[in-house]
């Protein structure tokens, strides 16, 4: 029977297995909008748009852990913007979520392919303002072509390296009719098994190093649960100093291990004193492997053999020679290498290993902030709050300068952490009301935190109208500092001096926000702590609370 291109498109991901529409609807998405009754696909309204693409990613990113273990679900986050000021809206968020690599398919509305030419009001190229934030853009410009567009659109999302694609959706292909049936998707290959001869090299780097050193980056985690355990298991095999990525928002290997030392600092001499002496690094599913600031001299010794590892070979050689290079599924290749070196490092020298992994552990060590006698709490104190008030939680975090010590002061395991990786604020909130919606979906039973810093909250604080909207069960932390620390902290390394010496024009919340006032306007419960030693109980209250609750935490600067 004939049916509508808006018909096809959501037949196409029901099919797929699509149960979520995210979007902040207009005009030319009224056609798929009216088609939505008829189906079993729910939308999810998002009051700005960039809030209703976090959203989509953080659902995503969730479902792909969900898939992980149930190969029946489709690991896609679907998002339906308005035109082009919608679209650019939401840039900000698909920048984020590219860096994630959501598997996300992004679309908007457009005028009729035989009207965009007079240029009428919100008028702009939409596959061209997207491009640069995905792997593929386009616009459909006639309903035969959707079928086709569309599975290929999902597909190369979910191909890895996982990342945002961008259709562009024109009101009058979804509105012509087609005899057309949604195409089928297909299997989902993963990256491969690399090359046999580069594997059996980096085995070999790996038993005659004098000092192995592991960097993991975040691809480890989207390969999966078996990905991390392989990462684990090479690490116990050979002995390895293990460090994440600069910007490390995934777990790649558990936190608490022995092994695991810390993610690289942001500063290239901090990073170059953590590597200095290391013969050989295993550089795995990196993609944030520089620093913020242009650093002097080498990073990492320029006499060690660099082994990369990564399911996308433009970040293998990027920024750092690979002497041995292996470009294909992270999980795959760490376990093939683990198969090789298990055995091959006898119990004396792996001991020794050990030993300087303990010996580099101490030197970095914990945090020098001192319980304060009164007034607000410690990001320390916060951050064990957060941990006592928690188990076995999804946690995830955007609070910039807080989350270093939540990272500290927290264990996590496999798929118990997400982050945002682009550094661009604005993400964390909406993608933490997208986990939780998928945590419901799937049925589990963890509780989902959002961390977020206050400058992050405010953002985008009309994410929770849609938390409550749907009833989302989810507990917001807001680290609650009055202003921009990360901002004041770059300041002064990039321009020296002391704080006394800078005004920080725009980096205050003066006047301050009411945060509990705030949240509860958009329909959430919402507490204050004022003091550490209400923290850990307002979050228990929080997190055994119905719906979303936000905790208005204060801390010291």
């Amino acid at each position: 029977m004939p049916r509508t291109g808006a018909d096809l498109f959501l037949d196409a991901l029901d099919q797929y297995g699509v149960s979520k529409l995210f979007g902040n609807p207009g005009t030319t998405e009224l056609p798929v909008v009216n088609a939505l009754p008829d189906t079993e696909i729910d939308y999810v309204l998002g009051l700005h748009e960039d809030v209703a693409v976090g959203m989509a990613a953080g659902y995503a990113s969730t479902r792909r852990q969900h898939a992980d273990a149930d190969p029946d679900v489709l690991p896609l986050g679907v998002v339906n913007l308005h035109v082009a000021p919608g679209l650019a809206h939401g840039l900000g968020n698909l920048y984020g979520a590219e860096f994630a690599g959501a598997p996300l398919l992004v679309t908007a509305g457009n005028y009729s392919t035989d009207f965009q030419h007079e240029e009428p009001i919100l008028h702009g190229d939409v596959a061209e303002m997207a491009e640069p934030f995905t792997k593929w853009s386009a616009e459909v410009t006639d309903v035969e072509a959707l079928p086709t567009m569309l599975r290929r659109a999902v597909r190369v999302a979910l191909t890895p390296p996982t990342g945002p694609v961008f259709l562009g959706l024109p009101a009058n292909v979804m509105r012509d009719e087609t005899d057309d049936a949604p195409e089928r998707l297909g299997a989902i290959p993963d990256a491969g098994a690399g090359d046999p001869e580069q594997v059996a090299a980096a085995a070999d780097a790996i038993v005659d190093a004098d000092e192995p050193v592991f960097v993991l980056g975040d691809a480890i985690a989207r390969s999966g649960s078996d990905a991390v355990e392989s990462a684990t298991r090479l690490a116990e095999v050979s002995g390895a100093r293990v460090h994440g990525e600069y910007i490390t928002s995934e777990v790649n290997m558990p936190t608490g291990h022995e092994q695991w030392v810390s993610s690289f600092p942001g500063d290239g001499d901090a990073v170059a004193e953590l590597t200095d002496g290391a013969d050989v690094l295993l550089l795995v599913g990196r993609s944030t492997d520089t620093t913020s600031f242009k650093y002097a001299g080498e990073r990492l010794p320029s006499d060690a053999t660099l082994v990369h590892v990564s399911d996308d070979a433009w970040e293998v050689g990027k920024n750092e020679p690979a002497d041995v290079a292996v470009v294909g599924d992270p999980g795959r290749i760490l376990g093939a290498i683990a198969d090789d070196v298990a055995g091959r490092v006898d119990d004396a020298e792996r001991e020794r290993r050990l030993a300087r992994v303990r010996e580099v552990a101490d030197s970095v060590g914990g945090s020098d902030e001192s319980p304060p006698a009164d007034g607000p709490a410690t990001k320390t104190q916060l951050a064990e709050a957060i941990r006592n008030a928690t188990d076995d939680a999804l946690v995830v975090n955007e609070a910039v300068t807080s989350g270093i010590a939540l990272r500290r002061e927290m264990d996590f395991e496999a798929e118990g952490y997400l982050s945002n990786k682009s550094g661009g604020l604005g993400y964390g909130l909406p993608a933490a009301v997208g986990a939780a919606m998928a945590e419901t979906e799937a049925g589990g039973d963890r509780d989902v935190i959002g961390f977020v810093g206050d400058g992050s909250y405010l953002y985008y604080p009309q994410t929770l109208y849609s938390a409550a909207r749907y009833d989302v069960d989810l507990t917001v932390v807001v680290a609650n500092n009055g202003n921009y620390r990360i901002l004041k902290d770059n300041t002064l390394r990039m321009l020296g001096g002391e704080e006394s010496d800078y005004e920080f024009t725009g980096m205050d919340f003066d006047p301050g926000v009411d945060f509990v006032a705030n949240a509860e306007s958009h329909g959430a419960t919402a507490h204050r702590a004022e003091s550490p030693d209400e923290i850990e109980a307002t979050i228990r209250e929080a997190v055994d609370a119905a719906g979303p609750s936000v905790v208005d935490a204060l801390i010291r600067d």
